[in-house]
């Protein structure tokens, strides 16, 4: 669909609409109702595939993907690992933002997590930070097997940040679907989270249900958000 060239300024900026690479029409995903959970999905291998800056680095659009992101130091490596059950899958750090490639992990031979660069660190060499910006719009609005972006956000950072803000609106803006992650949630008592859950859905404009609370060390929200993913792997293509 036709719309302005509209800069969002994470990492100066960090998205930059470009109409003529759009996946296809822009979408509100609104409040879906989420059904019970039953189930679990079984893992029964993951591997790393490749790294990648530019599109002739990705792997062959064969595969659905599903896609992580969110600040650095959030969480992701430590929660893909605990959702294909392994230690080191995704390497994780004590420094934030060393995430700095586009990372695909084969799960199962049937789909593909892509873990986008962490962003946000100040610490970071600037010129890396600028180059976040583009790697991910290019990925996140090019790629057509891409199926949907986990988002993970700080439970213990109320209201979320601009850069978070900003991503969802894109997100809405090119159709993309998303699902919150609420990480850390293991840091506060069940009351407490409990207050952090609605507060962050009062401040990005979603239902509590909408949000996934999630703790690698307790495991809380592991089969939720598998539920979630396995709705995005099996949503039909848009008729073109």
């Amino acid at each position: 669909m036709p719309c302005s060239r509209a800069a969002f300024h994470i990492a100066a900026p960090f998205f930059v609409f470009h109409p003529e690479k759009t996946r296809g029409n822009a979408k509100k995903t609104g409040n879906p109702v989420f059904p019970p959970i039953d189930w679990i999905m079984i893992v029964k291998s993951s591997e790393f595939v490749t790294s990648a800056v530019k599109p002739e680095h990705y792997p062959e659009p064969v595969l659905p993907e599903i896609a992580f992101a969110g600040r650095s130091n959030v969480g992701k490596s430590s929660l893909i690992n605990t959702l294909v059950n392994r230690k080191n899958l995704v390497k994780t750090s004590s420094t934030p933002g060393r995430t700095q490639l586009v990372n695909f992990f084969d799960v199962n031979k049937a789909f593909t997590f892509v873990d986008l660069p962490g962003y946000g660190y100040a610490k970071v060499p600037k010129k890396v930070q600028k180059s976040w910006g583009p790697m991910i719009e290019t990925y996140l609005s090019t790629r057509e097997t891409l199926k949907g972006v986990v988002l993970l956000l700080d439970i213990r950072r109320v209201p979320p940040g601009k850069e978070e803000m900003e991503l969802m609106d894109w997100f809405d803006h090119f159709g993309i679907p998303a699902i919150i992650v609420l990480t850390k949630a293991d840091k506060f008592s069940k009351q407490k989270m409990g207050k952090q859950h609605r507060l962050i859905a009062e401040a990005v404009n979603r239902s509590k249900d909408y949000l996934v609370p999630f703790s690698s060390k307790s495991r809380l929200g592991k089969e939720k958000l598998w539920a979630r993913i396995d709705d995005l792997l099996e949503t039909p293509e848009a008729p073109g």
